[in-house]
């Protein structure tokens, strides 16, 4: 299968299933900005929960924040937004789309989507200009320049100008981390590859507070976390590799840094950073600002300031990933079959319980078990109708682990038919077993 068929493929059944819609799509969609479904939502919270429960609540070294979005403006300038966060941008005079200069080999003008800005007659690209991807708005009723402030373009800056906060709060020692999820916001020139690259996204980053002189010891350690974290979420070993930034490569913040990689439907593209960003920020953050930003170590008689190693993730890449490495279609029977194979931990539905007809009273025994399962936290989905061969491949397409069939034997015996996602296999069991089964397998 083509990759872009893949691809074209995933975003068809995205929409289909309610995973993710284009937003405000009744008034044409808004350019890369798009919205979570039903079940998208559910994936996409399953994921940011195992990545909390992981980073911070299973560690005693790691705390949380929730910083703001909208920040003093003093804020990006002291972290080189202002100045730096910038792309070269071309625009053709034709077709009056924007192009970063960078990057014209890969880009496709309007005017002629077979061709390549440049390489036809009525293709003009203008001089270049340097463009902000920082969204900027005002503060306050008066738009003038004393007013301006930014929509965060990452939420590592809260963590770094709250380091103090949130040391002395929760009495850590250095080395410990700050974690956070949240929003961010980037006028992406070129944007694309469906939700890869969004002007509106979601991170989850952590900044790790370390020694000067321990840090590379620390960077290596949490690269080797994160890629765990990446397999534990299902994502197969084939479709990841680590990217080493070379010199020419290196933001101007880092010492070092490595890309995890995932080879999604359109190539290999970053999926989440590990950076060694020294104390550049928390320096900058001083000078700025004109406070002390030192960590006191009373035991050691000492202070400094700390090194920062940081992990950022893109949830929305990171679902992406998931849903890319779950899609399989196969043949079942002389039939084909479309399914995600969603590890039970991320599945947005954990099961789906079927009455096999509607009578005999089977529906009510199925949405007393529905019913039971939502009320262990086990999110389940009733459904009555269509053939239950039907009913299977809805179930196979959204994701869902475990299929529930509430038959005739079961007024007999009190067991209901399991029929597990991948493998096929139908099981019997108890009803008053099925929660335990569940959680067995989905915990």
């Amino acid at each position: 299968m083509a990759e872009h068929d893949v691809m074209d493929k995933l975003v068809s059944l995205a929409k289909r299933r309610g995973f993710i819609f284009q937003s405000s799509e009744i008034y044409g969609g808004t350019g890369s900005v798009w919205d979570y479904g039903p079940l998208g939502v559910e994936l996409k919270r399953n994921v940011k929960n195992l990545w909390w429960s992981r980073m911070v609540h299973q560690r005693d070294d790691v705390e949380g924040m929730d910083t703001s979005i909208l920040m003093n403006p003093k804020v990006w300038e002291a972290s080189g937004h202002v100045e730096g966060f910038t792309d070269p941008l071309v625009e053709c005079k034709v077709c009056k789309k924007r192009f970063r200069e960078d990057q014209l080999a890969s880009q496709e003008c309007g005017r002629k989507p077979s061709k390549h800005p440049g390489e036809h007659d009525d293709c003009e690209l203008g001089e270049p200009r340097m463009f902000n991807l920082m969204f900027r708005t005002f503060m306050g009723p008066v738009e003038d320049g004393g007013s301006t402030v930014y929509l965060r373009p990452e939420t590592a800056q809260g963590s770094y100008v709250n380091f103090l906060n949130a040391q002395m709060t929760s009495r850590q020692k250095v080395p410990f981390g700050i974690a956070q999820i949240g929003k961010a916001f980037r006028n992406e020139i070129t944007p694309g590859n469906f939700i890869f690259r969004t002007r509106e996204f979601e991170q989850a980053e952590m900044q790790f507070f370390v020694k000067p002189g321990s840090d590379e010891e620390w960077f290596e350690y949490w690269l080797e976390q994160r890629m765990d974290w990446h397999r534990a979420l299902g994502v197969r070993e084939e479709n990841l590799r680590i990217h080493e930034h070379g010199a020419d490569e290196l933001a101007h913040y880092a010492r070092r840094a490595v890309d995890i990689e995932y080879r999604f439907p359109f190539g290999w593209k970053e999926l989440e950073g590990i950076h060694n960003r020294t104390d550049f920020d928390l320096a900058r953050h001083e000078e700025y600002s004109g406070k002390r930003l030192e960590y006191i170590d009373s035991g050691a008689g000492e202070r400094f300031l700390p090194y920062v190693v940081e992990t950022a993730v893109g949830v929305d890449r990171t679902l992406l990933a998931v849903l890319s490495d779950a899609y399989h279609e196969e043949d079942v029977d002389g039939d084909e079959r479309v399914v995600l194979r969603l590890d039970p931990g991320l599945a947005p539905i954990k099961a789906a319980i079927f009455p096999l007809v509607k009578k005999d009273g089977l529906p009510e025994i199925a949405r007393k078990l529905a019913d039971e399962l939502r009320g262990a936290s086990i999110n389940s989905f009733y459904d009555e109708s269509g053939s239950i061969g039907r009913r299977y491949r809805r179930q196979d397409e959204a994701g869902t682990p475990f299929c529930i069939t509430v038959d005739g034997q079961t007024a007999e015996d009190q067991t209901v038919t399991l029929r597990d996602r991948d493998s096929l296999e139908q099981t019997r069991v108890e009803l008053s077993q099925v929660r335990g089964w569940l959680r067995d397998r989905i915990d």
